[in-house]
């Protein structure tokens, strides 16, 4: 549903739910009719109301009456489950829309929050095909995984047939497989991705929250349609910054860390070189005794390598200065 049909959709069900619920005008329905046309039971009608979800229904004599604005909340109801409400959050967006607030603004921003985050379609793949993209060998075991990883979606009423909702997820998985990675390597790597994945998308979230959204969310009262619809505007504009940020920087390590990896494999890797090996250098008896006595037999060889390091500095110090000395031609002052 788009932010234009949630936002309708409130304002069609808010007409009879703000003012109270009634059968005084429009079709009347018996609660067996109600659940006929919404599509819910007779007992989810009963357990609404008694979440207060769903007002009561008008009594008429014996008989207990519900309107279309009770067709149209359980229709509402119905809709924010499917997008992952529980029914403590559609209790409180509904005592929202009943005390006056509006929800078609909020349906909007939910709306978009919940709208597609990519530009992929879902397509259906048979079975048969599915196994010949991997290699003509059935693999149950690896359907299986694809399966709890959201890869493919079973249709129902049709076993041999699947919905694969990024067909650009499964594409690398068939270069891969092509490539001699083993189906149970993939499924692994997946997972430990998307673990990594929804962390950046969570860190993603709390920025964009705190710095842009926070004047929208956090004050006592949940946002006007007119914030709303402004929040709304907000989150189709950056949309696209998480994955563009996230391709930018996958491509700068990708860069950096495949180089690293192939001069590792080459050894021809220029951060870990060769120690120098140990030269043996041949000096006087007496000069090795002199410096016994200086420092001690154990430190001897310590000592002899850095006066041979310092002298070698003093005199490359000694060519620096060299360099700079004033031609002897100079004309001198006083």
């Amino acid at each position: 549903m788009t932010a234009d049909a949630g936002a309708s959709t409130g304002a069609s069900a808010a007409s009879g739910a703000g003012a109270g619920v009634t059968a005084a005008s429009g079709a009347a329905y018996r609660i067996e009719d109600l659940a006929h046309r919404s599509g819910a039971s007779v007992r989810t009608i009963r357990a609404y109301q008694d979440r207060g979800l769903l007002p009561r229904p008008e009594r008429r004599g014996r008989a207990n009456v519900y309107a279309d604005a009770h067709l149209a909340r359980l229709h509402q109801i119905a809709d924010l489950l499917d997008r992952g409400y529980t029914l403590a959050s559609i209790k409180e967006l509904l005592e929202a829309w009943d005390s006056g607030r509006g929800l078609g603004g909020v349906l909007g921003l939910v709306a978009e929050i919940d709208g597609p985050w990519s530009d992929e379609e879902a397509v259906r793949i048979s079975r048969t095909e599915l196994d010949e993209r991997f290699g003509g060998s059935p693999d149950d075991a690896a359907i299986a995984d694809a399966v709890e990883l959201g890869v493919l979606e079973p249709v129902p009423g049709d076993a041999d047939s699947f919905l694969v909702p990024s067909p650009q997820e499964l594409a690398v998985a068939v270069e891969l497989a092509a490539a001699g990675v083993p189906l149970s390597a993939i499924s692994g790597h997946l997972r430990e991705l998307r673990g990594q994945v929804e962390h950046i998308a969570a860190r993603f979230l709390e920025f964009t929250t705190e710095h842009v959204f926070a004047r929208y969310l956090d004050g006592p009262h949940r946002p006007s349609d007119a914030e709303a619809a402004e929040a709304a505007s907000l989150v189709r504009r950056l949309r696209p910054l998480a994955q563009q940020t996230v391709d930018a920087e996958l491509a700068r390590a990708m860069r950096l860390l495949a180089v690293r990896q192939l001069r590792k494999h080459l050894g021809t890797d220029e951060e870990s070189p060769q120690p120098l090996a140990a030269r043996s250098v041949a000096l006087p008896e007496e000069t090795m005794r002199a410096v016994e006595g200086l420092v001690g037999e154990t430190r001897a060889a310590e000592f002899v390598a850095l006066a041979a390091e310092r002298e070698v500095r003093a005199r490359a110090l000694d060519a620096l200065t060299s360099m700079r000395r004033p031609p002897d031609d100079l004309d001198e002052k006083g």
